[in-house]
């Protein structure tokens, strides 16, 4: 069999990292190059796009080191029993790729993962040696990303962090029975021992860099996680209690969530239909909930049905205000910052303006409406100086009133 190119090995292991959602550069720090800086490309193998929180493109290169692997987790469409093509990097194809693209302006930094080849530590050895020849070597500034292998030696892990911008570890599901059921060669305490070790490393180069000025960095942005929704029975409220716990005990950057997408040649215990797309989104939204708006994990899984599940035609933070009507109306004029938080369709940049906005004067209905989307969906849970909601906000059709309109499309339309 003839030996394939670089560019059908991109093809193939770009395409293989595809289902790795942890793909973003925020919160990293800032670096210069000489030659300036790309905003991206709109095209090419392996290029994915992801957002800074200042609303920048970060383009970056998204591969896989390889996609053999020795384990067979049945979600995974490069588990060993799988009938994929498969290709291999060399390190040093990697550097030459991450520095080609980025030369030309396609690409801003590096993400890259791995299936296991030989063994944990040799393939976390061969993406350090990656992130080292382009540090060391070539004194690469852009955005490094290496999801790390938690069977690998913790050394190499540590490592990793000296030369990345950001580490990550996937706990892949949510529950440890459904992680024992469909990726037998994993075990959860092992991944939380790893994103544990990782916590501590980043504790200890804080402390070190508060005390020694050119101690090195150690994983800047952080580390992150990702689990995989609906390929087991997980609810959305196992979802959301894990990430809690995640968040506390791990100091991650972020959880992502990937929405479990059927594979070729499937293993008979996965789901044969995908779970819908909206549920990602859901699961998002109440994670930014916890984030940045004051929830407890309990009081989002209060917004979730009988089966622990976040609806579907309403986004989790309306759920849980309709639940929990007593709380509304709120005065736009007098209510805390945390009860402001709690209104559906007020985000927290609103919110900033409407405590700013009051002090020099009180605020009208109209007011409000200049710092929403839909006015509509704020008025049955706030008061202002010349509205009050009387019984909107406890009419029985509330719910089917503020849902979003669904509309089917045309395909030919004039």
């Amino acid at each position: 069999m003839a030996a394939k190119t670089i560019l059908e090995k991109l093809g193939i292991l770009a395409d293989a990292a595809k289902y790795d959602a942890s793909c973003a550069s925020s919160g990293t720090t800032k670096k210069s190059s000489l030659g300036g800086k790309g905003i991206g490309s709109t095209e090419g193998m392996g290029i994915c796009h992801a957002y800074a929180p200042d609303g920048r493109c970060i383009s970056l290169l998204k591969v896989l080191l390889t996609n053999h692997c020795i384990f067979d987790c049945h979600y995974c469409i490069n588990r060993k029993s799988s009938n994929v093509e498969r290709a291999r990097f060399t390190p040093q194809e990697v550097v030459d790729l991450t520095l080609n693209f980025y030369r030309r302006n396609y690409i801003e930094g590096l993400f890259l993962s791995s299936g296991i080849v030989k063994s944990s530590n040799h393939t976390m050895e061969q993406m350090v040696e990656v992130a080292r020849i382009l540090r060391e070597e070539h004194d690469f500034r852009g955005y490094i990303h290496l999801k790390t292998i938690p069977e690998a030696d913790p050394q190499l892990a540590h490592q990793a962090g000296l030369y990345a911008d950001r580490v990550s570890i996937n706990v892949e599901l949510p529950t440890d029975a459904g992680l024992t059921r469909l990726a037998p060669d994993k075990d959860a305490r092992q991944i939380e021992g790893a994103m544990g070790q990782v916590t501590s490393d980043l504790a200890e180069n804080k402390d070190a860099r508060k005390r020694f000025r050119h101690a090195p960095r150690f994983a800047p942005a952080g580390q992150s996680t990702q689990m995989i929704v609906g390929a087991d029975k997980a609810s959305d409220a196992d979802i959301v209690g894990k990430a809690s716990r995640l968040y506390d005990s791990f100091k991650l950057r972020r959880v992502y969530y990937s929405a479990f997408s059927p594979i070729p040649d499937a293993s008979a215990v996965l789901p044969l239909k995908r779970p819908p797309l909206i549920r990602e989104h859901r699961l998002y939204q109440s994670d930014w909930l916890m984030r940045f708006y004051g929830y407890k994990p309990a009081e989002v899984m209060q917004a979730t049905d009988a089966d622990g599940n976040l609806p579907l035609d309403i986004d989790p933070k309306l759920a849980w205000a309709l639940k929990f009507r007593e709380s509304f109306p709120v005065d736009v004029n007098r209510a805390s910052r945390e009860q402001l938080l709690r209104v559906p369709g007020l985000g927290v940049k609103a919110v900033h303006k409407i405590v700013a906005s009051r002090r020099h004067r009180t605020l009208r209905l109209d007011d409000v409406a200049k710092l929403t989307l839909s006015i509509t969906k704020v008025r049955p849970f706030i008061c202002a100086a010349d509205w009050r909601p009387v019984t909107l906000t406890d009419r029985a059709d509330l719910r089917s009133l503020l849902a979003p309109k669904t509309e089917q499309l045309e395909l030919f339309t004039t």
